[in-house]
């Protein structure tokens, strides 16, 4: 049963006449003709009684036309659901380390909220592991990674966004400060504070220095960007922590990047969403604003 054979059946039972609906409707009087018949052909009943000039519904017609009018209204309404279910809503779950929390999705977060304001947005921190487990198992949106390399996997989509320096840091009264240099071995007194284990660049940073042999006793680890800060700041001990993390302490010299002659420990903010995951209006919105954000900090810089 077309909708098209039921609309035009309505509009004929409405005007009480084929010339005057094949107006209405645009279509050509043999048209509007052709689809009553298949209608009453696929129901197996009469629909009109032609008497003449006059067109008069029979009564499988009268009973048919208000459950006609009414699927009508459910198409409608259907569309308008679907019409709406294009525009940005709902909620979104996205994860994120602390110092992209903390430091880089801000603004982010700000402008897409600007723009899409009814949109529900949950902040999710955790360890790079930890989010890409929880991209696969759909407990999250999208991900972003601080990360050395896109992840593993068929199942997912990455994409990097832009890189992270990491700098090894430190007051600006201790004695490595005034260095040229500074190497691995050179940090085998120092007491360092690590971020948790799991970090992307703490393990990396580990790697490094166990790879020539050196292998940090004095240790505290904090799962906390800030406290590291500030105990690196007091003075107590050296941390390794993203740039972007640090701009400000570094800006006013509360703190300062030690010229580290190791290798670098190269990661970078990636995106990180399921392959197979539908892209809402909402989601579709987000990475849209998120990739010109990302391109105008690159660009800035």
């Amino acid at each position: 049963m077309e909708l098209r054979h039921l609309n035009t059946f309505r509009v004929v039972a409405e005007v009480k006449g084929f010339t005057r609906a094949a107006e209405l409707l645009g279509y050509a009087q043999s048209s509007v003709t052709a689809q009553i018949q298949a209608l009453e052909e696929e129901l197996g009943v009469q629909l009109f009684n032609r008497l003449g000039k006059r067109i008069v519904l029979t009564e499988a017609g009268t009973r048919l036309l208000p459950f006609v009018v009414e699927i009508q209204k459910l198409v409608e309404t259907a569309k308008s659901e679907l019409l709406e279910a294009q525009v940005p809503q709902g909620t979104l779950t996205i994860g994120a380390p602390e110092s992209l929390c903390a430091f880089r999705l801000p603004p982010l977060l700000q402008e897409f909220r600007r723009q899409h304001p009814t949109v529900k947005i949950v902040l999710r921190p955790g360890l790079c592991w930890q989010l890409r487990q929880q991209v696969r198992s759909g407990e999250l949106d999208l991900a972003f990674l601080l990360d050395e390399e896109k992840p593993e996997g068929n199942d997912l989509h990455a994409e990097v966004l832009m890189p992270e320096p990491i700098c090894l840091i430190a007051p600006p009264q201790h004695p490595l400060a005034a260095r040229k240099a500074v190497y691995p071995h050179d940090l085998k007194d120092e007491t360092l504070f690590l971020t948790e284990v799991g970090c992307t660049y703490r393990t990396l940073f580990e790697q490094q220095l166990n790879a020539v042999g050196i292998y940090l006793d004095q240790q505290l680890e904090f799962g906390s960007l800030e406290a590291i800060k500030q105990c690196v700041i007091t003075g107590i001990g050296l941390a390794q922590l993203p740039q972007v993390v640090i701009q400000n302490e570094l800006a006013d010299n509360r703190l300062v990047a030690l010229p580290w002659a190791g290798s670098a420990v190269d990661v970078h903010t990636i995106l990180l969403y399921h392959k197979s995951k539908w892209i809402s209006p909402a989601m579709r919105a987000f990475l849209t604003i998120t990739h010109d954000h990302f391109h105008t900090q690159k660009t800035a810089r």
